[in-house]
């Protein structure tokens, strides 16, 4: 017993995840009760399933990682409805259980792992095809283990739900509310580094800055939930117009952003074709008429400007600025080609 004290006090030092503390355990626990297969269980309550999630088989009798069987027929329930968590007899006194038979189980030892948090989490068993007596101390060990492996679930249970909740508050520092994009503070790490990439490629970066042009007036004649409805749907409209390499974000207000890399070397012949076509294919995709909850809105359109920015010398703020300027330069033209249009 000194020995598997030893063991065990190693055991717990130096396990970092649940299968680091619970193999060595099964081992432990082969050497205590003196059972061939030794095995730790998860069940979910829910789907009315329990599955071997660790074994260690010695002998003739072979419990397999992975295996699953309807919780109601195991014989960890049946100990823990009668708290009887040894028996020698399993043939004769859980006769029913179908598993037990075709495993040909006779001895059988089960203690539930419980968290504080998450209940019924599994059961520690041990089990042999040989009717045997139960060895002294089995089950006080039975119950330490099962406390020790308890403990670390809670613990990896608690590192889980932290990494969800740190995830969550990146994702929500990251992301537009509203829309679900990325947001500017998202947009402006990512130019910095396609402005990086393209200081090592010798490239430039396109920058495409999006104003909804009239976007107030949609607001005072229906409403700030019509204009949000407004907005998702141009979203969508942009997004389905954006290409593979190109991000879309929200930069705030009615106002969005598309960056990618620049088809060829800065300043070459086609730098002035590729940010019209994406001018072209930005702004032609906000035109049309959008149905939402309470009609149909027909729109004349956003403002683009768009700019191929030289990278080694261009800071993101500065990318941005200069994109919002060529906008302007095209919303200026386009109030002045259509004065009776609202373009702020």
């Amino acid at each position: 017993m000194d020995a598997v004290l030893d063991q065990l006090t190693r055991t717990v030092t130096a396990a970092k995840t649940l299968e680091d503390l619970a193999r060595p355990m099964l081992e432990m626990l082969e050497a205590v009760t003196g059972l061939e297969s030794t095995y730790l269980t998860t069940v979910d309550l829910e789907r009315g399933v329990q599955s071997i999630l660790f074994a260690r088989n010695v002998s003739e009798l072979q419990i397999s990682e992975g295996l699953a069987v309807p919780w109601e027929d195991t014989l960890c329930k049946r100990a823990l409805d009668e708290s009887h968590f040894y028996t020698s007899d399993v043939p004769v006194r859980w006769a029913d259980s179908e598993a037990a038979a075709a495993l040909n189980i006779h001895t059988y030892v089960s203690m539930p792992i419980e968290t504080e948090t998450g209940g019924l989490y599994g059961t520690l068993c041990a089990a042999s095809a040989a009717p045997l007596p139960l060895k002294p101390q089995s089950q006080m060990v039975l119950e330490l283990f099962a406390k020790l492996i308890a403990q670390q679930v809670e613990r990896e249970l608690l590192f889980q739900t932290l990494q969800q909740a740190n995830n969550e508050l990146a994702s929500h520092a990251s992301t537009d509310a509203l829309t679900g994009l990325p947001n500017r503070r998202l947009l402006l790490d990512e130019l910095r580094r396609a402005l990086a990439r393209g200081t090592r490629d010798d490239r430039g970066v396109i920058v495409a800055f999006i104003d909804l042009d009239g976007f107030k007036a949609v607001n005072d004649a229906h409403g700030h939930d019509i204009g949000d409805e407004f907005l998702l749907a141009i979203a969508r409209r942009l997004g389905s117009a954006v290409r593979q390499g190109e991000l879309l974000a929200r930069l705030g207000g009615d106002e969005f952003v598309v960056i990618g890399e620049a088809p060829e070397l800065s300043g070459g012949p086609g730098m002035a074709d590729a940010a019209e076509a994406l001018r072209s294919r930005l702004a032609e995709c906000t035109i049309g008429s959008f149905e939402l909850s309470n009609g149909v809105v027909d729109y004349a359109g956003a403002s683009v400007g768009v700019v191929v920015v030289d990278a080694p010398s261009t800071t993101a703020e500065s990318a941005l600025r200069q994109a919002d300027e060529a906008m302007y330069a095209v919303k200026r033209e386009r109030r002045a080609a259509r004065p009776g249009i609202p373009v702020l």
